[in-house]
């Protein structure tokens, strides 16, 4: 072990550095502590996972001094032209160089011909194998890991024909923490970057910083940030990196405040304010670009509602002229329909070219039903015309600016329900998607809906009340359940082999006695989970009972487990993995159970046992939702 590596394994081995290489794991896992009770999460790619992508990866050798005693390994699609764009991809704690390839930057290679440099840190230099964004000696120009990897760089062009002027950077957690500080110490070598769950540039200098900096994140005002880049090479007067930010609202490792100071910090760095010039929506994600006087995009954000601790992926989306796709499912990647790959690729510029088919024309898309000015009630079909050259991947249909719905195929339809809304004024649009992820917008529709001959439909939310929530582990012998005590509400099999079933309590009272209820719903939010519950065995469905109070009446008992409810398997509930969903609408009989004089509780459950474990924790109290829609 060399002198570095003995110094930075000794750093952790105090009780305070174990407990730092904990938290670390857990920022890149995605993943906090288990709470008591619950099945064991995996923290890290399988080895048959790691097998699958590391053949497309070499490892380099002798790149350099290299000091941050780094590991380096390099992508070299086939047919490279000359002065190809470089990428370097940056791991999060407990990766691997190869666990990245799964993120889809190898896929993206392929088809836009660029290299990519995996870089990996050892767990010589840190216990939990985190790349070392909070040590001085690392994070200064010309020293530690901050210049092994600019000798990454150096190396690859030493080796291949690479554009000097497109190089660029991206990481997630520790690597994305990593990338704002290679973006500050070398804005001569790198002309992007992008950050996945990470921070600002030296948000942390020490241990116990880091602590802070992750959770609940350290606020400064945008000039002192952008004095902390400026003074990583100071005397510089060059052009300063552009930067993309992404992450997870629902991020409770890092927490996404770190976004915002990341932005200031960036913003203030190109000497532009802190008020978006141009702001979207992308796959129902608020995407937010900060421009100069010239119009150039210097600064993005990309804020992923519901997303935890990880990486955007969309397995379905193949990038053009090709079968890849971009990432696969797996330990800290996230599917959320949204390629972080293909959109960071994009705001780098290496989309328009190369092996790729070039495009940026986006498609064109007209919402054709129901008619601008048009007085609508009822059930209404939403109807848009789309077309692109490349390819139509999905229409997107917007109410009053909410999305209300997508169809993937022509014609590109939706039913819409104008019971949902109030009588009066409402905005409709259409976004139509590419292949190429390009997108584009008709959003110049007015409808007036009169449901005549009802009284205005009141929408009122009801959450779920804790006290009454619970989960039962009903014993596979048929022998007595047990009641679960974690916060989170299981639904499953875990690895003690029980069947869980979870209750949902809602104080309904508020409803008028002779309201008509035409339409209830229920939103759940995800916490953890393992497996695959909906597919063990094939074809299982996730549904709701209803019952007319409670299913006993004092608070979750072992034998609810089998009491009879009013209403049975009145709703299903699509198969998530993260944010929150809802159920289907209730069938009338369900409509009929909720409880106008009291509470109404909801039995959630799996139609057919697990086969094998798997399971879902979902959350109660605030974050369970019972939706009606009733007249008066």
């Amino acid at each position: 072990m060399s002198g570095r590596s003995t110094r930075r394994f000794s750093s952790f081995t105090s009780s305070r550095g174990m407990r730092f290489a904990a938290l670390l794991l857990t920022t890149a896992a995605g993943c906090g502590p288990l709470e008591a009770g619950a099945p064991e999460e995996q923290s890290a790619p399988s080895a048959s996972d790691v097998a699958q992508v590391e053949s497309e990866l070499t490892q380099v050798t002798g790149f350099g001094t290299n000091p941050g005693n780094l590991l380096m390994y390099r992508h070299v699609p086939a047919s490279m032209p000359a002065s190809a764009p470089l990428v370097v991809v940056l791991h999060g704690c407990t990766q691997t160089a190869a666990a990245m390839e799964n993120t889809g930057w190898t896929a993206a290679a392929n088809v836009y011909k660029f290299y990519v440099v995996y870089a990996q840190q050892q767990s010589g230099n840190n216990s939990s194998s985190c790349f070392n964004w909070f040590e001085p000696g690392d994070i200064a120009r010309g020293a530690g890991e901050a210049l092994s990897l600019k000798q990454m760089v150096d190396a690859m062009k030493s080796a291949y024909s690479i554009d000097s002027t497109r190089v660029f950077i991206t990481g997630f957690s520790g690597g994305g923490y990593m990338v704002p500080v290679m973006l500050a110490t070398y804005p001569d070598v790198f002309s992007a970057g992008a950050v996945n769950a990470g921070g600002p540039y030296k948000c942390a200098t020490s241990m116990n910083e880091a602590f802070t900096c992750m959770s609940p994140g350290i606020d400064k005002t945008p000039t002192a940030w952008g004095d902390l880049v400026r003074g990583a090479y100071s005397g510089y007067t060059g052009a300063r990196p552009r930067v993309s930010i992404w992450h997870g609202t629902s991020d409770f490792t890092v927490k996404n405040s770190n976004a915002t100071e990341a932005m200031e910090q960036w913003t203030n760095v190109h000497g532009i304010d802190q008020t978006a010039d141009f702001t979207e929506t992308v796959a129902g994600f608020p995407h937010k670009e900060y421009r100069n006087s010239a119009g150039t995009t210097l600064v993005e954000t990309y804020d992923l509602t519901g997303m935890g601790h990880a990486v955007a992926i969309d397995p379905q989306y193949s990038f053009p002229g090709s079968t890849s796709v971009c990432g696969a499912t797996g330990s800290y990647l996230s599917d959320v329909n949204l390629c972080a790959s293909y959109y960071q690729a994009k705001f780098f510029g290496l989309t328009g070219g190369g092996g790729g088919t070039g495009d940026t024309t986006p498609p064109t898309v007209n919402l054709t039903a129901p008619a601008n000015g048009a007085t609508v009630s009822g059930s209404v079909t939403l109807t848009a015309s789309a077309s692109d050259a490349v390819g139509v991947t999905r229409v997107e249909f917007y109410v009053d600016g909410a999305l209300a719905g997508s169809d993937s195929a022509a014609p590109y339809e939706l039913a819409w329900s104008s019971t949902s809304v109030a009588n009066g004024s409402h905005s409709l649009s259409a976004k139509a998607f590419d292949a190429a992820g390009n997108s584009a917008t008709d959003a110049d529709t007015s409808v007036t809906v009169s449901n005549s001959g009802t009284s205005t439909p009141v929408t009122v939310s009801f959450t779920s009340v804790a006290a009454d929530d619970g989960y039962i582990k009903a014993n596979s012998d048929g022998s007595l359940p047990a009641l679960g005590t974690l916060t989170g509400l299981a639904l499953g099999r875990g690895t003690d082999a029980k069947f869980n079933r979870s209750f949902l309590s809602f104080d309904t009272s508020g409803l008028p006695d002779g309201a008509t209820i035409t339409r209830a719903y229920l939103t759940v939010a995800y916490s953890s989970g393992s497996g695959d519950p909906w597919a063990s065995p094939a074809g299982n469905t996730l549904v709701l009972d209803v019952k007319t109070g409670t299913f006993n009446a004092a608070a979750t008992e072992t034998a609810d487990w089998g009491v009879a409810a009013n209403a049975s398997a009145v709703a299903s509930i699509p198969k998530f993995t993260l944010g929150t969903t809802n159920s289907a609408d209730f069938a009338s009989a369900g409509l009929v159970a909720i409880n106008k004089t009291g509470k109404t509780q909801l039995r959630l459950r799996f139609t057919q046992d697990q086969a094998a474990t798997a399971y879902l924790f979902v959350q109660d109290g605030a974050n369970a939702k019972l939706t009606v829609v009733y007249t008066p």
